[in-house]
């Protein structure tokens, strides 16, 4: 596999400040008992591994070697040998490049666009994604009784749009433990799916300032204590201020919540939203969820572009180095479009 342009490669590599990069490796101790193979050797295979599209360790360490040329002024004399990379990516501390994602995060914060949106709270949107694993290759992943996986929660600043968060589980963990640990900065926005309806989480945002949008469950049950006047907008069928009832419900979250009925004009079908933001209007409301969308097209682009879904290890170790990298590399990418020109 050979790298279409290598000099675009040592583009964005020039983002990543190899000082910082230095420091964690110092901090981890991630190069002792190694023998020539530096940690910055390694990141740059792997990350090679995603841009390359490489499906094995034969198919990175043949790429690198045909690339080689255009790549020793970044410090790249060799190429590794698979079993040298293969044992890095086993023993070497993931927690590095986790670390790593947030020194790029900085600097891609920094160089992202402003969006326009009809309020000046900033907009986060949560939710996780299964990545299917063999279970007889990783065995560690249990999910189902014959299905191996894990599952990567992420939060999407829809500031350039751009993961804030993000934490690898087992597959089975559910996605409110994680919502649960998140915080917030207060003001904030945050669209979800209903799959995070949890009373105890929406009365500890609530509680922090913190605005939620997601889908009610169609089983929940509620009083409405005030109908607002109609909305202007047609697709805006019913808006409500509610609050929760049923088996403990009044004592796990007893706030004022929004009830937004909206029609899907696309799919022909009514959504039922529900908020504890009772200042926006309602098509706000709806246009907030609607913006959920774009952590869905971030979990696509994902996966159909980066390696996320077929790895090169099957060690926990070596596969959360590869997923973290994909995001890396996702984040280098979208620091590289921030600066184009082009559309």
């Amino acid at each position: 596999m050979i790298l279409r342009d290598a000099s675009l490669f040592a583009q964005l590599l020039d983002f990543i400040p190899r000082e910082r990069f230095q420091q964690l490796v110092r901090k981890h101790a991630a190069e002792a008992y190694t023998k020539g193979f530096a940690c910055w050797d390694q990141f740059v295979a792997m990350l090679f591994c995603q841009l390359a599209q490489a499906h094995s360790l034969r198919e990175i360490t043949l790429g690198l070697a045909t690339a080689l040329g255009k790549l020793v002024h970044l410090g790249i004399t060799q190429a590794p040998k698979r079993s040298t990379l293969a044992y890095a990516n086993e023993h070497r501390p993931w927690q590095m490049y986790q670390e790593l994602f947030h020194i790029v995060l900085e600097k891609a914060q920094s160089l992202a666009p402003r969006k326009r949106l009809r309020f000046k709270n900033p907009l986060y949107s949560l939710d996780a994604t299964v990545i299917d694993l063999c279970l007889k290759m990783f065995d560690w992943a249990h999910f189902r009784r014959r299905k191996g996986a894990v599952k990567l929660h992420l939060v999407l600043d829809h500031e350039g749009c751009l993961p804030v968060f993000a934490h690898i589980t087992e597959g089975k963990t559910h996605e409110v433990k994680l919502a649960q640990r998140l915080s917030l900065p207060r003001g904030a926005v945050v669209a979800m799916d209903r799959g995070y309806n949890d009373y105890a989480l929406f009365n500890r945002w609530c509680l922090d300032g913190v605005y939620f949008v997601t889908r009610m469950k169609e089983n929940t049950v509620y009083e409405v204590v005030d109908r607002p006047r109609a909305s202007p907008h047609p697709s805006i069928l019913r808006d409500e201020q509610i609050v929760l009832m049923g088996v403990g419900a009044e004592e796990k979250c007893p706030h004022t919540l929004r009830r937004v009925v909206v029609w899907d004009e696309k799919n022909q079908k009514e959504l039922v939203l529900l908020s504890n933001h009772l200042e926006f209007a309602a098509s706000t409301i709806a246009a907030i969820y609607k913006e959920r969308w774009q952590i869905e097209l971030f979990f696509k682009a994902l996966k159909q572009n980066l390696r996320v879904k077929t790895f090169v290890g099957t060690s926990a170790n070596a596969l959360k180095i590869q997923i973290w990298t994909a995001l890396i590399a996702i984040l280098l990418l979208k620091m590289l479009q921030f600066k184009s020109t082009w559309n």
